[in-house]
């Protein structure tokens, strides 16, 4: 899977899901200082799905209707176990392929997906 993920997805996950053979660019290393505008435009560009902590993307997607077909998984999890939000991030990532064309929200016990905007996603799913 291609994905960019955000600066505030930690190294564990970035370099397991690059040992998994996912193909990552990391805003961290490769677009520090960059706009959430220009990490979206980038991933849109690239057909990369965006990995992140920050809710600003579903602003930019559903508010401001920017492109974003590529998908973006917005992370909500409580935090209290680093380890544990790292191995969820990875097993959910890792669970579907169907991203592509919705904004997910992951909390630590569901995940809702809501097509974006432009996308030929059906309807609103939550598992």
């Amino acid at each position: 899977m291609r994905m960019i993920v955000n600066e505030n997805v930690t190294r564990t996950v970035i370099e397991r899901l690059r040992q998994n053979g996912h193909d990552v660019i990391s805003v961290r290393e490769t677009m520090r200082g960059q706009t959430d505008r220009q990490v979206l435009a980038r991933a849109e560009l690239e057909q990369r799905l965006v990995v992140s902590h920050d809710k600003d993307f579903g602003e930019l997607a559903f508010r401001l209707q920017l492109p974003a077909a590529c998908g973006i998984v917005l992370f909500r999890l409580s935090g209290t176990n680093p380890d544990s939000d790292n191995q969820r991030v990875l097993t959910v990532l890792e669970s579907r392929r169907d991203w592509t064309g919705h904004f997910s929200v992951v909390t630590d016990d569901r995940v809702r997906m809501r097509p974006l905007p432009g996308a030929t996603a059906e309807k609103d799913e939550e598992s």
